[in-house]
């Protein structure tokens, strides 16, 4: 476990994780966006059973990270939208894609634009990563490519180092 004091270097990768959950969730189930935060700041991420070694240990989300992904994508989300649309090749369609991988695209989405700070590398990265621990097939590659697009228009500068 990590001391008091250290940040475990997990935290922001299972940020980004729990906020494509919460946003997924409020997208299936209608949720609202508080119960989201209370429930998976407060109980998702508890070890359920602490007496069962091989569960390994959790890490836990930076909680800051994650409420700021969750509130950002909800508050902004139309714009999103309209920003994913544009970049999702001829054919495509947001709304036609799986929920979840409309979740992580928007998450991403909202990293790139809101959260200069965070390196667009490592955005898409984070992103991708995320999609080929749900998907198989050829999402991943959709996953990079409309990052790629929306980054190079926004960050492009970022990019050319």
């Amino acid at each position: 476990m990590a001391k008091k004091g250290k940040r475990d270097p997990r935290s922001t990768s299972v940020a980004r994780l729990t906020a494509t959950q919460g946003l997924y969730e409020i997208e299936i189930t209608g949720a609202s966006l508080d119960a989201i935060l209370l429930d998976f700041l407060a109980r998702r991420w508890q070890n359920p059973d602490p007496d069962e070694p091989e569960l390994g240990e959790l890490a836990v989300p930076d909680k800051k990270k994650f409420g700021e992904i969750v509130r950002g994508v909800i508050e902004n989300k139309s714009q999103l939208d309209d920003i994913l649309t544009g970049a999702l090749a001829e054919g495509h369609s947001l709304e036609k894609l799986d929920v979840l991988l409309r979740s992580v695209l928007r998450a991403a989405a909202y990293e790139m634009f809101y959260q200069p700070k965070v390196p667009v590398r490592v955005i898409i990265n984070e992103y991708v990563d995320l999609a080929h621990a749900f998907y198989a097939e050829k999402e991943p590659s959709l996953v990079n490519g409309v990052l790629d697009r929306i980054a190079k228009v926004v960050r492009g500068q970022e990019l050319e180092k």
